[in-house]
């Protein structure tokens, strides 16, 4: 793409904080908001119906360039994801699809269709979003790129007491594991991988409460781009 585009790409590993932030900043500054991350989960479960194994890639690049997959934001700015007409914003967030996302994510033909329908949505709008790979990738002239970043332990511990609240068995020291397992395969991959665009923000996000880290993006968004009626 080319020109600077009213996006805010934030990127960073998982359990940053990123789709609460991202979600969040987009009410805070009048912008829409785009959750990258739950279409990757969406193609992922058209791939486990499906039967396949994630990591092949032959059989994994079809299945998903024949579903439609959808994200938008509900009123509450929480993430609404369908999966050929059918709501699985739920689904997309078990263990099962949590544990197969990576290898599918790193499908060229899976990256291909959803980088073309991430871009369709920066189309005469202005958009908050989040994954790992859009300010380098997706939307490469970003008029702010941010990279959220914290430590495996922190990230770890959020994502357990996320685990708890939701009702889900979780074990701190199996997320910690699932958690260093994940940051290898993103920042590993042949295309795309996880890093920070060369101009993006870094924010770390390990002793800063949500407050502080939306104040500090608001102040961002505020230099670079202007915030907008709500």
């Amino acid at each position: 793409m080319t020109g600077t585009v009213d996006v805010v790409a934030i990127d960073g590993p998982a359990g940053t904080g990123k789709s609460t932030v991202a979600g969040q900043l987009a009410q805070r500054v009048g912008a829409h908001y785009l959750d990258t991350g739950a279409m990757y989960r969406a193609a992922t479960l058209a791939v486990l119906r499906a039967g396949i194994d994630p990591a092949d890639d032959a059989a994994t690049g079809p299945v998903v360039a024949a579903a439609d997959i959808r994200v938008s934001a509900g009123a509450d700015g929480a993430t609404i994801a369908t999966l050929d007409g059918a709501d699985v914003s739920r689904e997309i967030r078990t263990d099962e699809v949590t544990a197969a996302v990576s290898p599918v994510s790193a499908n060229p033909v899976v990256r291909e269709k959803l980088v073309a329908l991430q871009r369709e949505h920066a189309v005469d709008d202005f958009l908050v979003v989040e994954g790992r790979d859009i300010g380098t990738v997706v939307f490469p002239t970003a008029a702010l790129k941010v990279y959220l970043t914290a430590t495996p332990e922190a990230r770890s511990e959020r994502r357990h007491r996320q685990n708890l609240a939701a009702g889900r068995a979780s074990d701190l020291d199996e997320v910690l594991a699932s958690v260093n397992r994940r940051d290898h395969l993103d920042s590993t991959r042949a295309v795309s991988p996880l890093r920070p665009a060369d101009d993006a923000v870094h924010v770390d996000t390990s002793d800063l409460t949500l407050q502080q880290v939306l104040d500090r993006l608001t102040e961002l968004v505020g230099e670079r781009i202007g915030v907008r009626d709500v």
